[in-house]
């Protein structure tokens, strides 16, 4: 597993499982850099930024970051 991704003090999950969680993890990441630069344009859903920060805040319970 990647340095960065520190799992908070009482979470615990197999080394396989971690790594498949920090993918889904590094995904949002970018997913939410794609979002804030989408919303700036009227077109796009502006339920997507609530749905990508919703697994941010996710992710944050698990992860140090």
């Amino acid at each position: 597993m990647n340095e960065i991704w520190t799992l908070k003090e009482g979470v615990t999950m197999s080394p396989e499982t971690t790594a498949e969680v920090v993918k889904m993890a590094c995904a949002l990441k970018s997913l939410s850099a794609y979002t804030s630069m989408a919303c700036e344009d009227e077109g796009a859903p502006s339920d997507l930024q609530v749905l990508v920060d919703e697994g941010l805040d996710a992710m944050q319970k698990i992860f140090e970051w």
